[in-house]
């Protein structure tokens, strides 16, 4: 279903006065859809861990040794990259970074959309990714976190393999993975792609290696050990869900609905289509099919996981407005407009509870050290370290990874025994060789708080006592002579 007869061949020049043309648009409306990325300091939590690594980084820090988590380090280095040239006190240089990789999604969308069903498509296929793109709750949407640096590279992956450009599409599988794991996904149509164009043998290897060949190389950049750990074998207890199935599903089908109505002018195209048209794009559907299956790996259901989706939706609603009258086109392009206006609204005006709670605990943190002490804060905000510019006495920035929670989860597998594997010798080592000046527990009533968790309980009262609270964090500051 959704196929189009094949867009005659043009001409050079008029290619680039289509391009010529394009770019602008898409440049401006990326930036538009972005402004409430510019509104607050800081998005999510995401955000914060990225940036306090990559000051970790520019200081000595080593990715997978003393500074680690459960990503590949692609964003970490595009972090670390940004400070290094523009200053680590803002995030604004990474949310232009962010603006420039929707920008190169939008670009290659349209370049494949042209390919196949010609300049209109191109046109539609563009500006419909960067509005649908933003609709999601704005700390998914407008923040610059891993999922937004997948999408040009699973755009790309997509724009090699339709020209049988085997190596590159493999390299571009290669940065998606790097990216983040799920962003692998893409990998999927890729090779049916080849499978459908006969899969010579040298295209096999070319995707092949292609594919193997960066990750190798960023492994061996990194530890070899440490970066297969962190980034394959040592997540199994945090793909659990055990105890926590409602606020599970409750999640999942609450970012599913918000995506459905801002992706609300481009399902019925689709659903239209498919009833009139037989001939299909089935490496689209397997996009769409294998983005789904990597929001849904691990059963978190985050909503910027779902921002891995909507390259295949635009796709798919551009291919489906190809067989229905024009006017379905028109009415797709201005619902998901004012869907998109909606959600603009949503992050001008989303109120900043959690940022509020970040800045007024870093300001006590602040005022209680002095910048060469190391700080622990014991929750899930990360970003405090960043915004008190403050160094983190331990590599572990979250409770999380000390103790398996995760996103509210409440279940029975939280607690020292679900921490990551050797995680915990290597925490105590590191606070009895650089105890910090202040210890700020941060989980204010969460199932990791000090007291369902001995050895940090142990520490507390070996050293430390209460000197102050914020917003119902307990701030304890060491004693004289420990």
């Amino acid at each position: 279903m959704l196929a189009a007869p094949p867009a005659p061949p043009r001409s050079v020049a008029a290619g680039t006065a289509y391009w010529a043309r394009l770019l602008p648009l898409l440049a401006v409306l990326a930036c538009v859809t972005r402004l409430p990325s510019f509104a607050r300091p800081l998005w999510n939590p995401d955000e914060g861990y990225l940036a306090v690594q990559a000051r970790m980084l520019a200081h000595g820090g080593r990715l997978y040794e003393t500074v680690v988590d459960r990503k590949p380090p692609l964003v970490p280095w595009l972090y670390e990259g940004a400070f290094a040239v523009f200053g680590s006190g803002s995030l604004t240089p990474v949310r232009v970074l962010a603006i420039l990789a929707h920008l190169c999604t939008a670009l290659l969308l349209a370049s494949l959309a042209r390919r196949r069903w010609g300049d209109t498509a191109g046109r539609t296929a563009g500006v419909l990714y960067l509005l649908v793109s933003v609709g999601l709750n704005p700390e998914d949407a407008q923040a610059a976190t891993f999922e937004v640096f997948i999408l040009p590279s699973t755009a790309a992956a997509m724009w090699c393999a339709d020209r049988r450009r085997w190596g590159a599409a493999g390299a571009a599988v290669a940065c998606a993975f790097l990216a983040k794991q799920t962003g692998g996904a893409v990998l999927v149509p890729v090779v049916w792609l080849l499978y459908r164009h006969g899969a010579p043998p040298g295209g096999v290897l070319r995707l092949a290696a292609g594919t193997a060949v960066p990750v190798l190389c960023a492994a061996l950049v990194t530890d070899p050990a440490g970066f297969v750990f962190w980034t394959v074998t040592g997540s199994g207890a945090y793909a659990s869900f055990t105890g926590s199935e409602l606020h599970v599903l409750i999640r999942a089908l609450t970012n599913t609905a918000i995506l459905a109505v801002a992706s609300a002018g481009l399902v019925p195209p689709v659903l239209r289509a498919l009833r009139v048209a037989r001939t299909g794009v089935p490496d689209l559907w397997l996009w769409l099919g294998a983005s789904a299956a990597a929001v849904t790996v691990g059963f978190h259901f985050f909503g910027h996981y779902y921002l891995q989706l909507t390259p295949a939706i635009t796709l798919l609603a551009t291919a489906a407005t190809q067989v229905l009258p024009r006017e379905r086109l028109t009415a797709a392009v201005r619902t998901t407009a004012c869907c998109c206006a909606l959600f603009l609204a949503w992050g001008l005006l989303a109120p900043r509870t959690d940022l509020g709670h970040a800045q007024r605990l870093a300001a006590a943190v602040g005022d209680r050290t002095a910048p060469g002490d190391r700080v622990l804060v014991w929750g899930m905000h990360p970003e405090t370290y960043w915004l008190a510019a403050r160094t983190p006495a331990s590599r572990y920035l979250t409770a999380g990874l000390l103790t398996n929670y995760s996103g509210g989860r409440n279940g029975p597998q939280v607690g020292e025994k679900y921490a990551v594997r050797g995680a915990w010798p290597v925490f105590r080592a590191e606070l009895a060789a650089h105890a910090p000046a202040l210890v700020v527990d941060d989980s204010r009533g969460g199932p990791y708080a000090p007291d369902r968790v001995p050895s940090l309980r142990r520490l507390l009262t070996a050293g430390y006592q209460e000197v102050g609270e914020v917003d119902g964090a307990v701030l304890y500051g060491r004693v004289a002579g420990e």
